[in-house]
């Protein structure tokens, strides 16, 4: 058989975000449950997160979120109990790690299942959800896109988020130097990572760089954007690379979210072709997704593979800054938001 039809409860429940409302207006219904068509998964839910990007959708601005009402969620892990129409068998009963961009933030979850990944036996589900999307990125970034060699010195900022903690971690290990931008109030917790610590919003923030780095850093990893991402690409060594993720001040802004987005990734190609030995691009978790599925779905198994393995031997470990229940929802979404954590909060359907 193709499926397990009586696996499948007839309703479940999710949260939903209605429009441009404060975390008290996120609803959570109860509603029916689709079954999963040819090349998807039914998920019983067992760990999601709050990200940066369901922090942006619930303002409205996430560039490319969907329409509103919609249900958040990132990505999740869950335990498959229904494949579609042709699917593997073989998952069934299996636990999965899923990248979702919407749709996460509910007890089931029908997902695509290109864009799911076995996980170990090894692995909680919570610790699991703490690198679905966050290891895949910083994995990427540090390897496919700057391709950082051991030895060498990275400036990392947003180093006390999600994306930044995993990036120390896979850049400790793989034999870089690091100096990390953060809020003062995270600079012991990254001194006790090996990270040399500078304060983000420091008008000296360049000079404090060059002092730690006289003859530049070989690459940037920049979610600030704007002037910030001009003073990243100056401290580059020759031959270094600037990877930009986000655009935390467009995001966190009020204008029209696609301009940013156009002059940052025309800024990097201009920098790139310029002959200064330096180069910038801009990183798109998504690349590929539609255009190159099969190459998309190799990378991703490929690298959240390695990163899920890294965590099962515990050469890395999650950062979890909270854990609630999805019914604690507005709980949850309120401390993300309240940028004082050094993690990530967990939801646990």
């Amino acid at each position: 058989m193709d499926t397990i039809a009586e696996a499948r409860p007839s309703t479940t429940t999710r949260v939903v975000l209605p429009g441009l409302v404060e975390p008290e207006g996120l609803d959570i219904v109860t509603g029916p449950l689709d079954a999963p068509r040819r090349g998807q998964l039914l998920v019983a839910v067992e760990a999601t997160g709050v990200s940066f990007a369901e922090q942006s959708m619930r303002r409205g601005r996430y560039f490319g979120q969907p329409a509103f009402p919609f249900t958040p969620g990132y990505d999740l892990v869950g335990r498959v109990i229904e494949v579609g129409p042709g699917g593997d068998t073989a998952l069934l009963g299996r636990r999965v790690a899923t990248m979702t961009k919407t749709g996460a933030w509910a007890a089931h979850v029908v997902v695509e299942a290109r864009d799911s990944i076995p996980v170990p036996d090894g692995v909680t589900s919570e610790d699991a959800e703490t690198v679905v999307v966050n290891g895949v990125t910083a994995w990427q970034m540090l390897h496919r896109s700057a391709r950082v060699k051991p030895g060498q010195t990275i400036l990392i900022f947003g180093a006390n988020g999600g994306v930044g903690g995993i990036l120390i971690q896979l850049a400790r290990l793989h034999g870089v130097h690091i100096i990390g931008a953060a809020s003062p109030r995270h600079h012991e917790a990254l001194r006790a990572e090996g990270v040399a610590p500078v304060d983000y919003a420091d008008p000296e923030l360049a000079a404090r760089v060059r002092e730690l780095a006289p003859a530049g850093v070989d690459a940037v990893f920049d979610n600030v954007g704007g002037e910030m991402t001009k003073t990243a690409f100056s401290l580059l060594a020759r031959g270094g690379k600037l990877v930009t993720y986000s655009i935390i001040t467009a995001v966190s802004g009020d204008g029209p979210l696609m301009l940013p987005f156009v002059k940052a990734i025309g800024q990097a190609l201009l920098w790139s072709a310029l002959p200064n030995g330096r180069s910038a691009t801009f990183y798109d978790l998504w690349s590929g997704h539609r255009m190159r599925p099969a190459t998309f779905r190799r990378r991703l198994e490929s690298d959240l593979g390695r990163v899920l393995s890294l965590l099962e031997d515990g050469t890395i470990s999650a950062n979890i800054a909270a854990r609630f229940p999805l019914a604690e929802v507005v709980a949850a979404l309120r401390l993300a938001e309240s940028r004082t954590l050094n993690g990530k909060v967990i939801l646990l359907p």
